[in-house]
């Protein structure tokens, strides 16, 4: 059995604002095995055209997301929720083996179970193409600080 993953269902505001934090800091740290623990054994994922069961599926797929994506730095905010389930809106800027930037926005939908382990994630991500001088981002590589600007505060 795996140990519990407070914030638990159902969720209040505050309750699922802390839950979408954790999980930008989880994505922010980029180890998948830690990632892969916040998820059931068996989770379900839809990641663009990607569908993925279980963690050492998420596992291989975040250790081939980030070794491609490089400077990866994902903010997170949460756009709705109702007992198990929590809809986020996120963006994050990377940059490709040519030094490419892009800016990836998308929209995730959460399912958990009764341990706060999520069961289900399906995520819809557009990247954007933008110049190193377009980044927001510039915070170093980890846990985005507390006073650093949002998505809604940097008016994405």
């Amino acid at each position: 059995m795996d140990a519990e993953r407070p914030p638990l269902p159902p969720f209040t505001l505050d309750s699922a604002t802390e839950k979408v934090r954790l999980a930008e800091d989880g994505w922010n740290g980029r180890d998948p095995a830690r990632v892969a623990l916040a998820y059931t054994p068996d989770s379900q994922w839809r990641n663009r055209a990607d569908f993925l069961q279980g963690r050492d599926a998420i596992v291989a797929f975040l250790t081939r997301k980030w070794a491609r994506e490089h400077e990866y730095r994902l903010i997170k905010e949460l756009w709705d929720f109702r007992d198990n389930r929590i809809a986020v809106r996120f963006a994050y800027e990377w940059h490709d083996d040519g030094g490419d930037w892009l800016r990836s926005y998308g929209n995730e939908l959460w399912e958990f179970d009764a341990h706060g382990l999520m069961q289900r994630r399906i995520a819809s991500i557009n990247d954007a193409p933008i110049t190193e001088a377009e980044r927001r981002y510039r915070w170093p590589q980890g846990r985005r600080p507390d006073d650093h600007p949002g998505l809604s505060d940097l008016g994405f």
